[in-house]
């Protein structure tokens, strides 16, 4: 297979259905600009899901896109027809339900296999020496289709896989289970999609640790270097907007670009997440390459819209990043993923430089909840991040995983009370807990009462049994009081349904459901409630002071010595009228205003 491969490899890169339709690959254009940098090797990248949205309608697409495991599902009677049923039912149940209908199942199914068929032959498989598919969330059954009929056309080409979803035993496991794949890289793509290059080419003799081949003897004994990120050249996003082109001529898109700041996560020990599995430590770029890098991005691609990759953003080079951008003359949005920032003045400084979206892990509104996923932060952390990032103008999403495992009826009721708090903002959504492979949960699960570790029950509607009981997965379920957390959790889903409604049908959505207005000696706050008429309030004097005080967190004592003639069973007497009115939040001896000011237009 290997003797027939050209001096300089020509090499395919594919990324398969379900990423967005307005953002491309970032891990093709990454692997393209360094591969071509580093070698004389040609890289075309391509977007099948471009290719099916066409085939589907962008809005059908996105909604299927966007419920996550109905994507799989349409791929998985491709692979395997005894699971048609199954499927079927993991499909419907995927989506939301107050989703309008989509388009018939079976429909589906033969649109998706009509699709990659005329993608197939459109493109000049025999042309390449390699084919990559990089392989992320909710594309392991679209890639593997893939895979399966180009090895029935051309069964010499080399197909290799890469991505978040084939680290560690994960990979490993799809590799012996998956005959169609020729090389699984384990970790980093860059270096080792060069080296296997290479040694394709004959150059390198030896394969590199991390890639793992089926038909050769060469031993993987060579360690890769450390990737610099900040000596990577910028991504190469043009194949997409090549595509875009021909496929949407009569359509003006704007995409979102994916921008990638570092690499793992500088926190990294919440006890739930997997998500840093492929590297091997935290890095990041600085700031000021991160400001030529995007500002070439914008000017190539006449694109100001951005979302960055990470799963959590560095602190001191973010500051610099976005301080810079805030004295451009460039009008960007970004999104990104960070850590709860309970400082005004940052984020302030992050809006000016064009934030404008953030996912926030706030996972939990329980103090004691929080400590066991070790998320290192309070109630108090994440409500202050909720309020102050509603207050800068900049939206925050978030979830509350539900159904965590071990979970008590106390920790159910802190839940319940906090929730009210929070009602004036942007709902959270509930995220069932699932069990993460490589997760530090998954390393102990006997802390967490867990018994025995099952296959996911989703998973278990998309694979025939005897596969997937040899698979190690990423999603997996558990044996314990996974039935108790369904009852305990029932009543927090039900009041975050009720959260999600109120924000819906809210008739003056201009208006802040909780803002005051300030008459310099006196403030009026005015409250929407759940059910009933608005409620107003009127603080004077040191009441209006000390609520000011509050904007961002203070500790007791700070407010104390900030007002000296205020006794504190006065201050504690006044918070705690306001705490029952849910227009201050306390913790332990923090406390913080959470109405958002309503300055004048």
């Amino acid at each position: 297979m290997e003797g027939d491969v050209p001096t300089s490899p020509r090499v395919a890169l594919v990324s398969m259905p379900w990423p967005l339709v307005n953002r491309p690959s970032l891990q093709l254009a990454t692997l393209k600009s360094y591969v071509e940098e580093k070698s004389t090797c040609r890289v075309d990248c391509f977007h099948p899901y471009l290719h099916l949205a066409k085939a589907i309608g962008i809005d059908t697409y996105a909604r299927i896109a966007r419920s996550g495991w109905a994507g799989e599902a349409l791929f998985a009677p491709l692979l395997f027809p005894e699971m048609k049923s199954r499927a079927k039912q993991l499909f419907r149940q995927s989506l939301p339900k107050k989703d309008p209908a989509i388009a018939d199942f079976e429909k589906l199914v033969d649109c998706l296999e009509q699709s990659t068929a005329e993608w197939l032959a459109a493109t000049e498989m025999h042309s390449y020496s390699l084919l990559g598919l990089s392989v992320c969330f909710f594309q392991l059954l679209p890639s593997l289709y893939l895979a399966s009929k180009i090895k029935e056309k051309h069964p010499k080409l080399p197909i290799i896989f890469g991505g978040s979803s084939c680290s560690g035993k994960v990979g490993i496991s799809l590799f012996e289970t998956f005959q169609q794949i020729d090389y699984l890289i384990d970790g980093e793509g860059e270096e080792a999609l060069l080296h296997l290059c290479l040694h394709l080419a004959g150059v390198e003799k030896s394969l590199s640790k991390g890639i793992l081949a089926r038909h050769t003897s060469s031993r993987a004994n060579i360690q890769l270097p450390r990737l610099s990120l900040n000596d990577l050249p910028y991504p190469n996003y043009a194949s997409y907007f090549r595509e875009m082109r021909e496929l949407f001529a009569d359509q003006v898109f704007i995409p979102v670009l994916p921008i990638e700041f570092s690499r793992g996560c500088w926190w990294n020990r919440c006890s739930f997440c997997n998500l840093n599995l492929q590297w091997p430590d935290y890095r990041f770029k600085n700031g000021d390459r991160m400001v030529a890098e995007t500002t070439h991005l914008a000017k190539t691609h006449a694109c100001l819209q951005f979302a960055f990759t990470d799963n959590a953003l560095p602190p001191e080079e973010a500051d610099r990043f976005f301080s810079a951008l805030a004295n451009s003359n460039m009008d960007f949005d970004f999104f990104a993923e960070i850590r709860g920032i309970s400082d005004q003045q940052r984020l302030e400084l992050y809006r000016q430089g064009g934030l404008r979206t953030v996912q926030v892990g706030i996972e939990a509104l329980s103090l004691t909840l929080l400590i066991k996923m070790a998320k290192g932060t309070t109630v108090m952390d994440n409500i202050a991040a909720i309020k102050l990032s509603s207050s800068c103008g900049i939206r925050l999403e978030g979830n509350l995983i539900t159904e965590f495992p071990g979970t008590t009826a106390q920790e159910i009721a802190e839940t319940l009370i906090n929730l009210d708090f929070v009602l004036p903002f942007a709902p959270l959504s509930a995220a069932p807990f699932f069990l993460g492979y490589g997760s530090p949960l998954y390393a102990k699960p006997k802390d967490y009462a867990i018994r025995a570790i099952l296959p996911h029950d989703k998973n278990q509607k998309l694979f025939p049994v005897k596969i997937l009981n040899g698979m190690t997965m990423l999603s997996n379920s558990y044996r314990g009081d996974r039935v108790r957390q369904r009852i305990l959790w029932k009543p927090v889903r039900e009041k975050l349904r009720a959260w999600q409604n109120f924000h819906q049908e809210r008739k003056n959505k201009a208006m802040h459901p909780l803002h005051y207005r300030d008459g310099h000696t006196f403030l009026i706050i005015s409250q929407e409630q759940i059910r009933g008429s608005t409620l107003l309030h009127r603080l004077k004097g040191f009441s209006r002071e000390i609520y000011l005080f509050c904007l961002k967190p203070q500790i007791i004592s700070a407010i104390l010595a900030a007002f000296p003639t205020i006794s504190t069973p006065s201050l504690e007497g006044f918070l705690g009228e306001m705490c029952s009115k849910r227009l201050m939040f306390r913790e332990g001896a923090r406390v913080l205003s959470l109405a958002i000011h309503c300055r004048r237009p």
